[in-house]
């Protein structure tokens, strides 16, 4: 609190000074210490090589891979095409993008509300490719206590050998990281012979190496600054947890009062609970944070503290499960309750959005037809007194192979289009059409409003696609 002192005691009106109190300083965001983890091995690691491998190998793989004439996966921008294994979508189809990631974001909700953060621990790009420059780190400078004593040291040939050595392997595990993103925008392997020439195109070397640092910087460098900064999935995890979400936990009351003690003695006479206050967990752990004090939003569910303090309970002869996959109901002695509304409004949620997709991608149209009136005037009159009515209409080629369409026009009214004969469209063409319908005055009163296009493919009639107009003439009741 501020104090107050009197100013002059002479004076008959007292003049008080406010000084102001101590003021703490606080940082909003800290200078990052650098985090050595511990190698540590166990059921759940081997679960995470299970879930990452597979990633990284499709991740790295797929481009590669041809299905029929072309990349299997290949997101070609300028051809307006995204070829995704049999699938070809195009800029008419982004609506199911859209679609896509809303189901991804309330798949992870689900997730998150069940098994909490499974996809960060697990699964996601940051922790992966961090365990990757990780694992460079520990076969280049050594364990957690020899690279604490390397950076300690000053600088020398041999510390210069491994630390080269570290940021080349990242560098180069960077570089083909960024590769292969380009890789999915663009053509790969004429990327690579056009690398091996020198004459790769400047736009896409750019990419290449903005990835490259990307991947360095956040792989290498930042590492648990990502999670804890720059992350949102963090900071609003905790709207999506309830009393029976699946967390990390430390059981207080079996292992508090924590505590050193030799191998034989009987720690429950000692008054001790079976923390053995090793550290180990606090070591193993990626953003250094220690699961002791309770859940923090720091923790990605990894489980590398689990396996850590169950190697130990191991060695010291009692029961696993100090630290462990558990419910804050489960911790308090109360009944886990599996299904939940939260839980079942989310995979409702994601089953009717997946069937909703399903349903569009399975029924969606091989041809794009389009028509636009012209909006200069309602009607023409021609030289040879006929009402002319103007369109645009596009017709777009969706399918891996050229066509041939035919046009032709529904109408109650005895309106004519010129004949346009087969009009070939490539595949992926957009081709676009200046049409004129004209009518005879004499049906002018009789026209009715509504005009159909109707677009075929000559080797496919039975599969076609309609649009409606307007026909506009003196007297029709426009």
């Amino acid at each position: 609190m501020s104090e107050r002192s009197p100013k002059d005691k002479d004076n008959s009106v007292q003049v008080l000074e406010f000084v102001p109190a101590e003021v703490a300083e606080i940082d909003l965001y800290q200078k990052r210490e650098k985090i050595y983890t511990r190698k540590i091995e166990g059921f759940f690691q081997r679960i995470r090589l299970y879930t990452g491998w597979p990633l990284l190998i499709g991740y790295f793989v797929l481009p590669w891979l041809n299905w029929g004439d072309r990349q299997s996966v290949l997101f070609d921008l300028p051809e307006r095409k995204f070829h995704i294994l049999w699938m070809t979508f195009w800029p008419q189809d982004m609506s199911m993008l859209a679609w896509l990631l809303i189901i991804a974001a309330f798949a992870l909700f689900a997730v998150t509300n069940l098994a909490g953060r499974v996809w960060c621990g697990y699964t996601c790009p940051q922790t992966v490719w961090t365990a990757m420059f990780m694992w460079i780190e520990q076969k280049t400078e050594g364990s957690r206590n020899q690279r604490i004593k390397l950076d300690q040291q000053p600088w020398s040939f041999d510390k210069f050998r491994k630390k080269f050595l570290k940021h080349s392997m990242w560098l180069g595990l960077a570089f083909f990281t960024g590769f292969t993103f380009v890789g999915y925008f663009t053509p790969i392997v004429g990327m690579t012979i056009d690398l091996a020439q020198l004459s790769i195109h400047p736009m896409a070397a750019f990419w290449i190496g903005f990835f490259t640092l990307a991947t360095y910087g956040n792989a290498g460098w930042m590492r648990e600054q990502v999670c804890k900064y720059m992350c949102p999935y963090a900071r609003f995890q905790s709207a999506m947890f309830d009393p029976d979400t699946l967390i990390i936990s430390y059981d207080k009351a079996r292992g508090e009062p924590r505590g050193s003690r030799k191998h034989a003695d009987d720690h429950q006479q000692q008054g001790l609970g079976d923390c053995i206050d090793c550290q180990l967990c606090v070591q193993v752990c990626p953003t250094g944070i220690d699961i002791r004090n309770g859940l923090q939003y720091e923790c990605i569910g990894c489980a590398l503290c689990i396996d850590a303090c169950d190697s130990v309970m191991d060695k010291m002869h009692y029961p696993r499960g100090l630290i462990r996959y558990t419910t804050e109901n489960a911790l308090k002695g109360k009944k886990l309750h599996i299904i939940r509304p939260r839980l079942v409004g989310y995979i409702v949620a994601v089953a009717l959005m997946v069937s909703f997709l399903g349903y569009r991608m399975a029924t969606r149209d091989s041809i794009v037809l389009s028509v636009l009136r012209d909006r200069q005037a309602l009607y023409y009159t021609t030289d040879s007194g006929q009402i002319e009515n103007r369109y645009t209409v596009k017709i777009a080629n969706k399918t891996e192979t050229n066509h041939k369409y035919r046009l032709s026009l529904n109408s109650s009214a005895p309106i004519q289009m010129p004949e346009q004969g087969a009009i070939t469209v490539s595949s992926g063409e957009v081709r676009e059409l200046n049409i004129r319908l004209t009518l005879a005055p004499e049906y002018s009163e009789q026209a009715a409003n509504s005009v159909q296009f109707k677009v075929y493919a000559e080797s496919e009639p039975e599969k076609s696609v309609t649009v409606d107009s307007k026909f506009f003439a003196p007297g029709s009741g426009h």
